[in-house]
């Protein structure tokens, strides 16, 4: 989509404040019922695109992503623009700054639409966490859009934006993606800057485009990935080449493993009849497809959901209403009734904190106390060594790793909302690519039908029964690739898409 609409700006067809009004009114009218955005920077987007249209009436040359719009996940900062994370303790803080990705983005000329909707400090696979409005799903409205960028995931579906910035701790863009019927894609630990992004956990958070096809999001990531000297966690790739170009390359001989323990009995049969179709298809592709183990990856949700929390924990503690943000000064309802520091550090937090943020601060804050660090923490970061050491052995025998993106499509608000445990699941295909820091990519690879049964999951008294005839639910497969090698990622993911064409 965005080479087609380079080329009609190119050519005269069309204008960008005329595209720009054109997904301005898409958000007026969609949007009451989808609540994909937050922000709407109707007037900056079209100054940005009215600097297009005057570059190409001068003859000037203009980047692939110049007048195209975009949306920006509300924990990215833009400055002067207000910056939420999902959160009521940030409703009142505005950026002073641009994140290194709006400064690159900027820089090419592309217009950024306005924030989107999100789980509250990322925490959340399904955008219910959001201090303000739930996001519904484009595909069905009665299901979540996924999170924690559902927003940015859903404004891309239901056609509100071109493309979108999300963030990715442990499948927050993967996720979505899966369940809005997009693309979406976590770089690697590195490759992108995460300067600007209001964190999470620092050591698996990473900023990753979405977009409804593979060269879109190859587009985008061409524009934000590089080494950026304000963030010491970045790395040069190495290969400052185009990511576009990667995209008509073959694939006959790249390899494909299969992890054993991905594809247990307790997988989704209506998933692993998608997914056995797509590695068929793959095949014909001239791919070899091999069965891989990566052993430790049974272990990998605990350890998430361990070490997660711990730096959450630590990266929160900076939000006590002091230095920025709200404020609450709460006498009546003040555990000491007196008006002391301590007190507006609690208040503040009490106030402007949602359920599932406070239940992760104090798994973090127990994890990491005396008695327990060695235990808890320092065990969990073992255990992720020898995670990675899975992926890097399994990498000496194939080019890239296949699973579903997610155990099952896109599910019905309120249906995991009063069991956590239920909603962390979610995350079980996603977070081993966070832990160990590689690139992965969700892609569209096939539909579920919402009314067909599925054999009873564990706990439950018998099989669940629909009637049949129902939606259509996209379920996304998921690439994985080593370190620094989007490339390969991006050129196999593209290759089976056009395979349908």
């Amino acid at each position: 989509m965005i080479r087609d609409l380079h080329e009609k700006l190119v050519g005269g067809e069309i204008t960008a404040v005329g595209l720009t009004e054109k997904y301005l009114q898409a958000i007026d009218t969609k949007d009451g019922e989808i609540g994909a955005y937050l922000t709407v920077l109707r007037e900056q987007a079209l100054e940005e695109a009215f600097f297009v249209d005057e570059q190409l009436k001068r003859g000037e040359t203009i980047d692939l992503l110049a007048g195209i719009p975009g949306a920006i996940k509300d924990n990215i900062c833009i400055a002067h623009v207000r910056a939420t994370a999902g959160s009521k303790i940030l409703d009142n803080y505005i950026a002073p700054y641009d994140a290194t990705v709006i400064g690159k983005i900027k820089g090419r000329g592309a217009v950024v639409l306005g924030k989107t909707n999100m789980d509250e400090f990322a925490m959340g696979s399904s955008t219910e966490n959001s201090a303000y409005q739930k996001t519904k799903n484009p595909v069905d409205i009665g299901r979540v859009p996924g999170g924690s960028s559902g927003g940015s995931a859903a404004a891309v579906a239901a056609g509100e934006a071109v493309w979108a910035l999300g963030s990715d701790t442990g499948g927050s863009i993967r996720q979505p993606a899966s369940f809005c019927g997009v693309v979406g894609l976590k770089p690697t630990y590195g490759r992108v800057s995460r300067r600007g992004l209001i964190a999470m956990a620092s050591s698996l958070d990473q900023i990753g485009p979405l977009g409804v096809s593979v060269e879109d999001v190859a587009i985008v990531f061409s524009r934000i990935a590089g080494f950026d000297k304000k963030d010491a966690t970045t790395a040069p790739s190495g290969n400052d080449k185009p990511f576009e170009e990667y995209l008509t390359g073959d694939i006959k001989r790249l390899s494909i493993g299969i992890p054993t323990e991905y594809f247990s009995e307790s997988l989704d049969p209506r998933v692993r009849a998608v997914t056995d179709q797509t590695l068929e298809r793959f095949k014909t592709l001239g791919v070899t497809v091999k069965e891989i183990s990566l052993p430790h990856s049974q272990y990998a949700l605990p350890v998430y959901y361990i070490i997660m929390p711990c730096e959450v924990s630590s990266n929160l503690a900076r939000f006590d209403g002091i230095k920025y943000g709200m404020r609450v000064n709460d006498i009546k309802n003040s555990f000491a009734h007196t008006n002391g520091l301590l007190e507006t550090y609690l208040d503040t937090r009490r106030v402007g904190f949602g359920t599932e943020v406070k239940r992760r601060v104090m798994l973090g804050t127990y994890a990491l106390s005396a008695g327990y660090y060695d235990a808890y923490y320092l065990k969990a970061q073992k255990v992720r060594a020898l995670i990675k050491r899975d992926f890097e052995e399994a990498f000496k025998q194939v080019d890239l790793i296949f699973s579903p993106t997610t155990p099952e499509p896109a599910f019905r608000f309120g249906e995991k909302g009063d069991d956590p445990l239920k909603m962390y699941l979610s995350d079980i295909y996603t977070v081993t690519a966070n832990l160990a820091g590689i690139p992965a990519i969700s892609f569209p690879m096939g539909t579920i039908e919402e009314g067909l049964p599925r054999p009873p999951r564990l706990g439950e008294a018998g099989r669940s029964e629909s009637k049949a005839g129902g939606k259509a639910l996209p379920i996304g497969g998921q690439l994985s690739a080593k370190w620094f090698d989007e490339e390969t990622l991006l050129r196999a993911a593209d290759a089976f898409e056009k395979s349908f064409k």
